[in-house]
């Protein structure tokens, strides 16, 4: 069985739909890339997984256990599943060691003097250990995303969601953050990467889902959605991709 199941998914926004019976499955240890237009659902699938937008038609499981719907705990199912936005969210008033603590103290109930040590450690692993006592305006736009990444892995999480973490940095620290998420797939981390990053969906994907019209209309592994995907729309796609020179 695969660790997350999604069926027939569907969301709208008034008589816009979004997701429209959106099916996929991620296994243990995967790295699935949701690429596509703007609008076709990949941020929106990302939000439903962690219950920041419910959706109003299928379902979505981890482990068999239903991650949305009625009676669904909200709170447990974060601390399962952390996601990250390409606006960093960091808490301005309080410093980076403390942005990475918060929530493992008070959603985990973690010893304050453990959490700061399990902080520095994480902190230290991306190269960010000596600015612990820094304030996220002090950091670089990716100094900030790397954090933002950390104080996610902070919960431990079974699977990472991350929604386009690269889209509001300068090309020149797009790559500092890149690195910790290849790490991370090295590591084994099940991850989910809604992304306009096509190089890098195709070097570090187990699988890629190109959305289209609120469906994943083609799925595969790199090899073959970059080399050669069967539906005209992915092909239409990439082509526009590789014209922007972005591939």
């Amino acid at each position: 069985m695969a660790m997350i199941e999604i069926r027939d998914v569907k969301k709208s926004y008034g008589q816009v739909k979004i997701l429209d019976g959106l099916s996929m499955n991620v296994d243990e240890h995967q790295v699935v890339c949701l690429i596509g237009p703007s609008g076709c659902g990949k941020s929106t699938l990302l939000r439903c997984m962690n219950g920041l937008e419910q959706i109003q038609g299928g379902e979505i499981r981890i482990h068999g256990d239903r991650m949305t719907g009625p009676g669904v705990d909200v709170n447990a199912l974060r601390r399962d599943v952390g996601i990250v936005f390409q606006s960093y969210n960091l808490f301005p008033h309080m410093r980076v060691v403390e942005n990475v603590m918060l929530a493992p103290t008070k959603v985990l109930g973690q010893n304050p003097a453990e959490a700061e040590a399990r902080a520095l450690s994480l902190l230290k692993r991306i190269g960010l250990e000596h600015r612990a006592t820094a304030y996220p305006d002090q950091l670089s736009g990716g100094q900030q995303q790397r954090v933002a990444i950390v104080r996610a892995l902070a919960m431990g999480p079974m699977v990472l969601l991350l929604d386009e973490i690269t889209s509001a940095l300068d090309p020149e620290l797009v790559s500092e953050v890149l690195n910790i998420v290849r790490d991370l797939a090295e590591e084994g981390m099940t991850m989910l990467l809604a992304t306009h990053e096509m190089g890098f969906a195709r070097e570090v994907a187990s699988k890629i889902c190109f959305l289209y019209g609120g469906k994943v209309h083609e799925e595969g592994p790199p090899s073959q959605i970059f080399g050669d995907p069967t539906q005209e729309r992915t092909r239409a796609f990439l082509q526009r991709i590789i014209e922007a020179g972005r591939l």
